[in-house]
Parts: structure tokens; sequence; C-alpha cells
């Protein structure tokens, strides 16, 4: 089972103790984590955009570009990019790029995002959200397609200019690139990305971890009907989440606090308390803090009910120190990852 870490560059005013963070400071935290990940075993390193002032990161390659050259196997990819305001073609050319500095290790995961600064900053119409990512993420995956078997492209849609018998350059490391569909958890994302054929990742945003259970039945029940093979499509699961040695819920709890105050009072519902933060740290709940046993129990808990392949937490919540972030990166990948490689041995051998 994959583990890894993700993030958006936070640089919220450290609730706890009133410090501010440069966005430059914030880049160099980022290839700091994404150099220990790589030293610690894990899997994927990711950042995601955002086009807001508490977060660093709009443009994601030039961060991944930085992270690759830094490391040596661990997989750098998007989380995600919000296709719906970009242009496939570009998008496409770009982590080409990407996968080819890396060394085949680029991975692109494309979404709608969480908020919606980007449309109008981009000309997207709000009414189109949709049509947007339906018509985008079609072309995204034609042209890949197109690029696996060496041929050029003929493409027609409503939000950018046709393509007639077009080849795109450069082209990745096998032809190919390892494309996955973030979604929240609706049937509806779920049924799309089993049609499309493409790996799911889920965002345990709130909620019980076995409400997400039937999301990854049915992609995996469309998908066999799609005629794809659902055996060889991934799912992975994103949430927030602190390993620690001891407090990590307390430690972590002022930052998520912090974070959902804003968001809820940006749109308009009740703001946790510690209650409810305390449900969601439960071993049933969506938010992963703890020591390395109990994280590791929680994430053997969470594919028990959905089986997936890929778990990645961000750690960095309205800017959790640095310090609390590289010691829970070192204890994911020297702790948490050695105790479900583990578990999950002993079951195959059973």
């Amino acid at each position: 089972m994959e583990l890894g870490v993700y993030g958006f560059g936070d640089v919220h005013r450290d609730p706890v103790t009133g410090a501010a963070v440069s966005s430059q400071q914030r880049m160099a935290d980022l290839l700091e984590r994404a150099r220990l990940a790589d030293e610690v075993g894990l899997d994927y390193f990711g950042v995601g955009e955002h086009h807001r002032a508490d977060f660093a990161v709009s443009s994601i390659v030039p961060v991944l570009a930085a992270a690759a050259a830094q490391t040596k196997n661990i997989k750098v990819g998007s989380a995600v990019t919000v296709l719906s305001t970009e242009d496939p073609v570009r998008v496409y050319q770009q982590f080409a790029t990407l996968d080819l500095l890396s060394g085949g290790r680029a991975e692109l995961t494309a979404g709608r995002g969480s908020f919606i600064e980007s449309y109008p900053l981009f000309g997207a119409d709000l009414n189109d959200y949709e049509a947007l990512y339906e018509e985008k993420i079609a072309l995204l995956l034609a042209l890949n397609e197109a690029g696996r078997k060496e041929e050029s492209i003929t493409w027609s849609g409503k939000f950018r200019p046709a393509l007639d018998d077009a080849t795109i350059y450069p082209r990745p490391v096998d032809n190919n690139l390892d494309i996955w569909i973030a979604t929240g958890g609706t049937p509806a994302s779920s049924a799309r990305a089993a049609r499309l054929g493409t790996n799911v990742i889920y965002a345990l945003l709130g909620g019980s971890v076995n409400s997400f259970a039937r999301h990854a039945q049915l992609f995996r029940a469309e998908a066999a009907q799609a005629g794809h093979d659902a055996g060889a499509l991934k799912v992975g699961v994103s949430a927030v989440g602190l390993v620690a040695k001891d407090g990590a819920a307390d430690t972590f709890y002022p930052y998520y606090r912090h974070l959902m105050d804003g968001i809820s009072r940006e749109r308009g519902f009740s703001a946790p308390n510690r209650i409810s933060y305390d449900m969601q740290a439960a071993p049933s709940g969506g938010i992963y803090v703890g020591t390395p046993e109990q994280v590791a129990e929680k994430i053997l808990l969470t594919r028990e009910h959905m089986g997936h392949d890929r778990h990645i937490l961000q750690m960095d919540l309205a800017s959790v120190p640095q310090k609390d972030v590289l010691k829970s990166i070192e204890l994911l990948g020297t702790e948490v990852k050695p105790l479900i490689d583990a578990e999950l041995a002993q079951k195959a051998a059973a």
C-alpha cells in the first residue's frame, strides 16, 4: 500500500503563536518535506493549487519540478490540478515535461477544486461548472491516449479552439501520463471516473470512513460494467492528519479549528468544536491524528472499508509548524508504513 503526503503551501498566520511565514519560506519548507518524504521511503509527494492569499502555491508544476530534482524515488503529483480553469493541452505538455525531468515519476490528479477563485480569474463561467470539467477531462484523456499511440488528435469542443490533426509534444516517459480523478465523494463523480477508466482518489474531509465504502464499491462496479479492468484501477484516499509520539490530537486541533472556522464563515455552515473534532479523530472518523500505531490502525481500518491502494495526508493544515510536520513525515515513513506493510503481508500469507 502506498503512503504519502500533500499540501498547498499554507501561509496562514499561526493561530497558536501568531507567527507569520512568507511564501518564499513556505516554498523552501515544501521542498524540505519532499526530500524527507523520499528519504524515509514514502511513495508520494503532492501539491495542490489555490489562487488566494492564504496559500503559496498557485502554479503546481514548478514546485513539483523542484521537488523532483531534489529526490530520487518518490512520485510527485498534483493534488489537485483545477482542470476546469486550465487548458488541457497545456496541462498535458507541462506534466509530460515534469515526467521527463523526474524520470517517469510524475502524476496528474484532475479535479474541480474546493474553492472557486480560479473561475473568474481565468474567465470561466461558474454556470458552466459541470460542462467545463466534462469537456476538459475528456480532452485530457484523449490527449493521453493519442500520446500512447503516438498519434495526432483531431478534436472540437465548446471551451477551447479545435484541434485539427495536431500532434502534442513533448510526450512523457513511455508515452503515458499517470492520471487520477479527484472527488469529494459523490455517486456521480465515482461513476464518471469509472466510465472514463481512470484511477480515483477520494477526499475524506468529514463524516465516517465507512460512509465512503459505498463510493469505492460503486466505482469498481461501474468500471467493470463499462468494460474496464476494475482490479487494475487504483483507489486513493486523501485526508488531513498528524502523527506524533504523543499529543498529536491536541497539537493539530487549533490549526484544524482555525482553517475550518474560516471556511465555515465563507460557506455558511456551523464551525466545528472540540467535540466534533474528537469524533472525527476517533477510529471511525476522517481525521488521522495519533501515535504511529493509532494512525496505522486507522488507515488499515479504512482499507477494510474501501480496499484502497494509496493513502495520503495533509499535515500542514493552517500552518502547522514545520518541525511538527517534519516529525510527522518521518514517523509516517519509518513507523506507520512498516506497521501497515507487516499487517498486510501477514493477511496475504494467511
